[in-house]
């Protein structure tokens, strides 16, 4: 088993290994203690898979379990969602000693998390992420939120779980295209910050290394979290990819899956910077290699007009400026305060109509 620490408003550990589901129930009774009740939160598709064994190891250490089931996909990450959670807790009387258990993908996460930082101002919940894209970024870091109608992850807090389990036997079952999404944000990583280990993805698949690639991502997460927890500065670069991503994300009314949206907007961002100077032509070359590689996508059908749209309303737009993450080299990217009347220009350099 692998564990890595991270330090931040509050310490938790990422514990990574096979057969992690089925010792849950201690793991979380440690981590809360003071717990009598867990809710698991998971999605319609994933409850069928690894419930029953989630369900019987909470009871095995003792907890009163509970069930609250959510309808799969982003389009249900929303307000109605979060507040029937919130219903939930509160006709079963739940304290702040309780704790929530998420069981499944990054919108359970998210959607959990959030619910935990705002039930009763706040109780203990713990992440058992079953997506590679969950395991390798959205179970870690204290982001959670729920989207709105203008926008993705618009009502949300930073709010940190007690721990998250990884057990990468729950990948067996995930479906192909859904495995390439989590691969898409595990090629992020390497981008943004380290070319040795991008490179090792190109040489061997991240089927053959799952553990290697797990705990690499995390730790070189847990080390941005430490240094800016509340996404002010250096948490920015973890952004490579999504400012175009999750515009092309809200134009497809989310058909588009979040991986593949953020492997687009690696390639829009990185093709601009080529045109504007930023990084040289073997960077694209590069990057577009291994996300065919990986079956990822590397365009859009959207205009640039459609995707600045979608764009002025994210949060990561500030006072008019939108923060984008432009890549200079594989390995190295820096953050760039760039006019909202500016992103249609860059936009259009990346491929867009």
């Amino acid at each position: 088993m692998r564990s890595v620490s991270v330090q931040a408003s509050r310490s938790y550990e990422v514990l990574i290994g096979r057969g992690l589901l089925d010792e849950a129930g201690a793991r979380v009774k440690a981590a809360a203690p003071k717990a009598e009740t867990a809710v698991i939160v998971s999605g319609d598709r994933v409850w069928p898979l690894y419930g029953a064994r989630a369900e019987a190891s909470l009871e095995k250490a003792g907890f009163r379990v509970l069930r609250y089931l959510i309808p799969h996909g982003e389009q249900h990450k929303t307000l109605e969602t979060y507040t029937g959670l919130l219903s939930f807790l509160c006709d079963r009387r739940l304290t702040r000693s309780d704790v929530l258990v998420a069981l499944g993908g990054g919108v359970t996460g998210d959607l959990t998390g959030f619910a935990a930082a705002t039930y009763q101002r706040g109780c203990g919940f713990v992440q058992i992420p079953t997506t590679l894209l969950a395991m390798v970024d959205s179970s870690v870091g204290g982001k959670t939120a729920v989207d709105l109608p203008g926008g993705k992850n618009q009502a949300g807090a930073f709010y940190q779980p007690l721990l998250v389990l990884c057990d990468p036997d729950t990948l067996e079952t995930l479906p192909e295209e859904e495995f390439r999404c989590g691969c898409a944000e595990v090629i992020k990583y390497g981008m943004l910050g380290d070319a040795a280990f991008f490179a090792s993805l190109r040489r061997r698949h991240v089927r053959g290394q799952l553990e290697d690639v797990i705990e690499h991502c995390v730790a070189m997460k847990r080390d941005i979290v430490h240094e800016d927890e509340f996404d002010t500065g250096l948490r920015r670069l973890l952004n490579l990819g999504h400012s175009f991503g999750h515009a092309v994300e809200s134009c497809s009314g989310f058909t588009v899956l979040h991986g593949q949206a953020v492997a687009v907007g690696m390639a829009m961002i990185t093709r601009a910077a080529v045109k504007k100077g930023f990084c040289a032509q073997e960077t694209l070359a590069r990057l577009l290699d291994i996300l065919s590689f990986y079956g990822l996508p590397a365009s859009c059908e959207y205009s640039a007009d459609a995707l600045a749209a979608a764009m002025r309303s994210d949060k990561k737009m500030t006072g008019g400026t939108m923060h984008l993450v432009v890549p200079e080299a594989v390995g190295r990217c820096r953050v760039l305060a760039l006019p909202a009347e500016e992103l249609g220009d860059w936009l259009r350099e990346g491929g867009a109509r």
